[in-house]
């Protein structure tokens, strides 16, 4: 009997074994490796171009600026095609194409490395040029085939594995965010520290060849994960519900036709709606096939808008509408005020730690209070903190002179060497040597008396940046499962591509407020703006709160009652 129960109750050996077999854990396991990737390539290829056009920003804010318009525009299509293709071929068709994208940019950098001088001698550098054009163009589909990966994997794949389970989707969520917050530190410093005691060629090889044998290891654990859950090969749509009408009525109508008898009324009506989906499905003329991206476009943001959770999506993207994170522009305020690249890369981890406290936050204060409430109270939290970065514009040490047009000639002493973020709530950006030597030699010209200047401004600035990192995460995590629990699932993947293009439309406008006011003495002024849309946006979730629990959600640690519409109504809902 007693060997019995051994085998019924492996031990803790035997349960860890089990949790490292998991669809669960396989699916953390193949998202930091993919995550890993992305953070170096991404960080890397600003540096590539800064390197290959004598230190300029013109490729890298090419590159941003492609990318941004590009997820924008293509958002929905790229939504819609996960929607109405097999999980699997979508996760294998993205992984894929972003890490083959990824190698062949690598190659080309190399041999532009090797042979820049050879390149720019031949039919007048335009083959340098062309060059250029093919690795922003690459990296771009890259960047599309990993929108697509994201969509698909944290999206979708992941309120299937989770089940009917929300406590465990919540866990799942919070953990894929730990992951990001790491891989976001350590990854860049990693591929940083390739570049700087090897060389660009080197960096170039070393990423190429981490996505080679990174794709075969993820190509294989999505297999695993696939074949763990067998509800993943489940997928609803409209082309499926179509087909089986199809298929149904041709069934009924054969069967009276073969038994002579006259055809019911039923089956006359069940036969013109076949001859309905025979005409849907004819083949399309190609003025539609040309203008199917733009109906998909349409069809998704109407999609999007007729949304329960639109005011919640809404509110999230309007975070992005600010210089309030660990980016080129807030970073190179902070070296005209006088702090070094040390410091900056402390205040980076801490940043990263106030994050990974933010998941924490989160799992508890939903088992606390309910979803929706978590979003409420991560807001105010949010809000209060950047409170210090609006008292910081007035403190001694501020750089805000109204006297300055913020319109003035375009500053270059606090951007130059700097790369362009990536479009993610909260980017950060890492400093190699080399671009070390580029930002002190940019900001040399300073004088003492600038040098000496109070960091009582500055110091608060940053305090209040990475105190609101936990409500942002804390919040960003409640969106996500807002749109996981509510939006139906043939409709996922368009309304997340969505969702992606609202957060690009917004970090790009919060490119050009910067553009229109680059110099430091406008910074506070940018301050007070982004601290604004960020208001502006838990306005909104407050109203899509207020909308779904009533007064009920400042009753923010009592139960829920059952009778209550919203969130409950989700926690009833089936997942898959």
């Amino acid at each position: 009997m007693a060997k019995t129960g051994d085998q019924e109750n492996p031990g803790c050996c035997g349960s860890f074994a089990t949790y490292l077999t998991s669809a669960k854990f396989l699916m953390y396991l193949g998202h930091s490796l993919s995550t890993w990737g992305d953070r170096m390539w991404h960080f890397a290829v600003s540096l590539f171009l800064v390197e290959l056009y004598g230190n300029s920003l013109l490729l890298t804010a090419v590159y941003g600026l492609v990318v941004a318009g590009s997820v924008l525009f293509l958002g929905a299509v790229i939504g819609d095609w996960v929607d109405k293709n097999p999980r699997l071929k979508v996760a294998q068709t993205s992984l894929i194409v972003q890490n083959v994208s990824v190698i062949v940019c690598g190659i080309i950098l190399m041999v532009v490395f090797l042979y820049k001088a050879q390149l720019m001698s031949m039919y007048q550098g335009w083959i340098l040029t062309v060059c250029y054009i093919l690795v922003i163009t690459i990296a771009n589909i890259a960047n599309l085939a990993s929108t697509a990966m994201g969509i698909t994997i944290q999206r979708d794949w992941i309120v299937v594995v989770a089940g009917d389970d929300r406590s465990r989707l919540a866990d799942m969520n919070a953990t894929i965010r730990r992951i990001d917050q790491l891989t976001n530190i350590l990854a860049p410093l990693a591929v940083g520290q390739i570049m700087t005691f090897g060389s660009p060629v080197i960096g170039c090889g070393f990423i190429a060849g981490w996505n080679m044998l990174s794709m075969c290891v993820e190509y294989f654990l999505l297999w695993k994960v696939y074949q763990k859950t067998p509800a993943l090969a489940i997928k609803s749509g409209k082309k499926d519900e179509d087909q089986e009408l199809k298929q149904l009525n041709i069934q009924v109508i054969d069967a009276n036709t073969n038994n002579n008898e006259k055809p019911t009324e039923d089956a006359f009506l069940m036969g013109e709606k076949v001859v309905a989906v025979v005409d849907a499905q004819k083949e399309p003329s190609c003025t539609e096939r040309m203008t199917e991206p733009f109906r998909t476009f349409r069809d998704g943001w109407v999609a999007y808008y007729n949304q329960s959770v639109f005011w919640a999506g809404l509110g999230l993207a309007f975070l992005y509408m600010t210089v309030l994170g660990f980016d080129c522009i807030t970073t190179g305020y902070a070296y005209t005020q006088g702090l070094s690249g040390s410091v900056l890369s402390i205040l980076m981890g801490a940043s990263a730690i106030s994050g990974i406290m933010g998941t924490v936050a989160f799992t508890w204060l939903r088992k606390k209070c309910g979803l929706i409430r978590t979003g409420f109270i991560s807001g105010v939290a949010q809000l209060s903190s950047l409170i210090l970065c609006v008292i910081s514009v007035f403190m001694p040490g501020s750089a805000l002179d109204l006297s300055v047009s913020p319109f003035a000639d375009i500053s270059t002493r606090f951007l130059e060497g700097e790369t362009l973020p990536t479009m993610s709530p909260v980017p950060d950006v890492y400093f190699t040597t080399d671009m070390q030597n580029l930002v002190n030699n940019s900001t040399s010209q300073f004088s003492d008396s600038e040098a000496g200047v109070s960091l009582i401004s500055v110091s608060l600035l940053f305090a209040g940046v990475i105190a609101a990192r936990v409500g942002l995460w804390s919040f960003d995590l409640t969106v996500t499962q807002l749109l996981q629990e509510n939006v139906i699932e043939s409709e996922r993947g368009i309304i997340n591509g969505v969702q992606n293009s609202m957060n690009y439309l917004l970090d790009l406008l919060h490119f050009i407020m910067v553009i229109l006011a680059p110099n430091p003495e406008a910074f506070g002024l940018l301050v007070l703006i982004s601290v604004s849309f960020v208001a502006a946006g838990h306005v909104m979730y407050f109203q899509y709160a207020y909308l779904n629990l009533g007064k009920q959600v400042f009753a923010c640690c009592s139960p829920e009652p059952k009778t209550v519409p919203g969130e409950n109504q989700c926690e009833e809902a089936s997942v898959v």
